[in-house]
This record gives structure tokens, sequence and C-alpha cells, in this order.
């Protein structure tokens, strides 16, 4: 069997400390990604790339915005803290029993994932004292989840005790590719992984383990890399990573100044003695709810696309963390809100203002926020 690489960890790699996450990616710090974004747009829906195969400029947000980032984590810190207790609850009830010995293991999705994987971690150690693993991984729209990452999580750890982490469900296409990944490792003869995503916010109705089905303002998604350990979005491209390799990533030692991943994660963890009481009645609110999967938000982003002549659904991108993404790092043609001044959204609208991006107001919209890619000229591509 070929050796398997080691995980990256803190200060080597990522600005958590070196207990907090393992990262299973391979180190692609030196090696320039970033494309300058009409062209990468452009290349993406074309289809003569993929979006994995390179990286966005990291957005630099003016002291306005991180001001604005600073009072949205002060203000919705208890409620992060109460979605975080809710999902791991949930997890060491119910996945515990799937080991002989109760054992569970995070795997966060890099990098939305990761935060919240950190805050569960915590978590269990405040509230149960227990010691989770955490590991960050990554999955690939169209191309699936690292196999080698998989290979080095069964080599030390029961598969049946790893959970898979995020942020959030959008319309749900992390959560269809994940199951249908995990399946074809399991029909190739490899391990028997449970799709059974956790996140905290689950407006889609994608997974049966979330904090809450809200579409709530989770703070970390204002940000990109300065909130998540200073490490890129993942990369797969084969011209640099190798068929034993992990997916890879950059990680952006320069903007150390900038850095708010362990403000974020203190910040909310702090809270948690704070809601601490107020747990066991939202576990038992979520876990008396039929959570079934019903992928009702992708029936709701399908109607969207329709009304709007949109070609292909992955221009729609629903909820406050996929809004949020589309200003960020994609072309973005409009915002759609169900309230004009919702004040889960005052850093959409100013992002919107900054790119001169129209906002518009939509009463009966399914989630409290869209965002749409724009569409460029005579491209069809996967968006």
């Amino acid at each position: 069997m070929t050796a398997l690489p080691p995980p990256l960890r803190g200060p080597g790699f990522g600005s958590y400390p070196t207990d907090e996450v393992a990262w299973l990616l391979t180190d692609l710090s030196a090696v320039r990604l970033e494309a300058d974004l009409a062209a990468r747009e452009a290349a993406i829906q074309a289809g003569t790339a993929h979006y994995a195969e390179s990286l966005p400029i990291e957005y630099q947000p003016d002291a306005a915005y991180q001001e604005l980032f600073a009072a949205i984590l002060a203000q919705t810190a208890d409620r992060l803290a109460l979605a975080v207790a809710t999902v791991t609850e949930l997890v060491l009830a119910e996945r515990a029993a799937a080991t002989p010995d109760g054992s569970v293991v995070l795997a966060s999705l890099a990098r939305a994932g990761t935060p919240i994987g950190v805050l569960m971690r915590r978590w269990a150690r405040f509230r149960h004292d227990r010691t989770l693993p955490h590991y960050a991984v990554s999955i690939v729209r169209a191309r699936g989840i690292d196999t080698v990452a998989l290979d080095y999580l069964a080599a030390h750890h029961d598969p049946a005790s790893v959970v898979f982490v995020d942020g959030w469900t959008g319309k749900g296409a992390i959560a269809r590719e994940l199951t249908a990944a995990l399946d074809e490792v399991a029909r190739a003869g490899g391990p028997r992984f449970s799709d059974d995503l956790a996140v905290l916010a689950d407006p889609g109705h994608c997974v049966r383990t979330f904090g809450t089905r809200d579409d709530f303002l989770i703070a970390s998604a204002c940000l990109n890399s300065t909130v998540s350990g200073l490490v890129s979005r993942t990369v797969l491209n084969r011209a640099l990573i190798g068929p034993n390799d992990f997916h890879g990533a950059k990680f952006y030692a320069e903007l150390a100044d900038a850095d708010v991943s362990d403000r974020f994660v203190d910040t909310v963890s702090s809270r948690f003695a704070a809601v601490a009481d107020r747990v066991p009645a939202e576990v038992e609110s979520v876990g008396a709810l039929d959570r079934t999967p019903t992928f009702s938000g992708w029936a709701a982003v399908e109607r969207i696309r329709a009304e709007y002549g949109i070609e292909s659904v992955n221009f729609v991108k629903p909820g406050v963390g996929e809004a949020t993404r589309v200003l960020l790092r994609r072309i973005p043609w409009k915002v759609l809100v169900r309230e004009a001044d919702h004040p889960d959204h005052a850093h959409l609208r100013m992002l919107a203002e900054q790119r001169g991006v129209p906002v518009e107001v939509v009463p009966d919209l399914a989630y409290s926020c869209v965002g749409l890619v724009k569409p460029l000229t005579g491209v069809q591509g996967e968006g």
C-alpha cells in the first residue's frame, strides 16, 4: 500500500492552534493559483476550466466592512453558540451509537466547515470533557471527495465514527455530492462512511443533522480565508495534485494582520456558558422534527432559475451564506432578498453597493436571500 501523506497543522499551515484541526491537504502556498476574476468566471462558465483548478483573488475588506463584521459577530454570537451546541449534542447522541466505543471523529469540509468543526470540538470539550479528533478534508462539486483523505481517516479511525461537518446548506449540491462520492467509494470496495452531513443551518432541508433550519447569518460566511485559518478554498488541479496526494490549498500567512479566525471561534465559544441552559430544550425541539431531507430548497431554486431565465441552477446561490460567496468571489448579477432591511443582510447590502449590484426585494422568496451569478453572453458551462 502506498504511504499516506501526513496532515498539515498550524502554525506551519493554517492559523488555528496545532490541536484544533489537522488539515488533510497538500500545501500549495508557493504556487500562483489566483486568476483574474472576470477571466476565471468566463473559463468556468464556458466549461474550459473547473472552479477548483484555480483560486479567486482573496477579497480584502475595507475598514468599514471589518467594523461591520465585528458588530455582526457580537450580535449573533449567542445564536451561533446555541446552534453549535445543538448540532453537537445531536451528533454525540446519535452518531456515537454507531461505534462500539462511542467514538466520534469530526471531518469538516474545508474551508467553510472548518470553523464549525473547531467550535463543535470546543463544545464537546466544554460540556462533556471529550476531546474529539478534528480533520479538514476537501470536497469538490462534480469531482467528489478527496479519496486519499478518506484512506487516511479509515487508516486511523473507524469509518463509522466519522461525521462530516459543514457550515450551512444552500440548494443541497454539496450534500448530494457527498452522498454520491461516499457511495462510489463503498461500491469500489472502500470503507463505508456515513453521508449524514452535520451543519449549523439547513434552510434547504438537505440534511437530517443540523442546529437550525432558519436561514440565518453565520458570521464566518462574511469573510474568506481570514476567518478560516488563513487557508484558501481547496484546489484539485491534476497538474499539481498526484493520485496519492491530498487535494491542495494555500496558506495565506501574509494576511496574518487581518486574521480574525481565532476571534470568531473564541467569541462564539465564550458564549457557551450563557446558552448552556437553553440547549436541552433546543435539542429536544430539533430532535422532535421530521428531519428527513426533502431538498425543498432545490425546487425553489429551479423556480427562480426559470423565472429569471437562467440556464443553470449553478448560477442560483440560495441562502445568506451562498449569497455572500457570490458577492465575495464571483461575478454577481443581482441579489434577491425577502426583506429590504433585514439585519442579517447588512453586509450583503454593503458588498452589493461596493460592487454596483442591484438588490431586489422578493417578498415570497423561499430563502431570506439569494445571490445570482451573472451568466456571461454565449456561455453555458457549469458555473
